[in-house]
């Protein structure tokens, strides 16, 4: 089908692309840094946070100058990669943050967040064995008592909430 090997302009394309694609990467600036918080910040750290550098930073509260409304993007774009679980946890992962501990331990009382998929949100239950991590988040089986009927049930740590 191909009369010659792949031209090695086209592989040096490759590598310079994903050389740049590393090297952006490693340039961008820490969303935690820019909120002034540590990446264990817990998500309440965080919205204080926000909030106190974005009025500080505000534009209108810096005669709209450009470098008031490029600081506020930043401010933006960090607040919402840190406040959403999932974006963060890989935000965290491909800058090395991700090595954390669970949030809850074995007998921790939780709830079941309101925004979960599952038919149990809003219940309460306690956390039955010890998580178990994945690349991306910890898994917790929680034995969920309603009406005199157990169930255990596996959840991801972004569905719990602290009781």
């Amino acid at each position: 089908m191909y009369e010659r090997p792949i031209d090695s302009l086209l592989a040096t394309h490759i590598m310079v692309t994903v050389e740049v694609i590393t090297r952006e990467r490693q340039q961008q600036t820490d969303y935690y840094d820019i909120l002034g918080v540590a990446p264990n910040a817990t998500a309440e750290e965080i919205r204080k946070a926000y909030h106190a550098v974005a009025f500080m930073c505000h534009p209108d509260r810096n005669g709209a100058a450009e470098e008031a409304n490029r600081r506020m993007q930043e401010i933006n774009e960090a607040y919402a990669v840190l406040s959403d679980p999932i974006r963060r946890r890989e935000y965290d992962l491909c800058r090395g943050y991700s090595l954390r501990n669970p949030r809850f331990a074995k007998g921790c009382k939780v709830k079941i967040s309101l925004n979960s998929p599952s038919p149990y949100r809003g219940c309460t239950g306690v956390v039955d064995k010890e998580p178990v991590a994945d690349a991306f988040r910890f898994w917790y089986v929680v034995k969920i008592t309603s009406r005199g009927l157990a169930t255990v049930r596996r959840f991801a740590e972004e569905e719990l909430e602290q009781m």
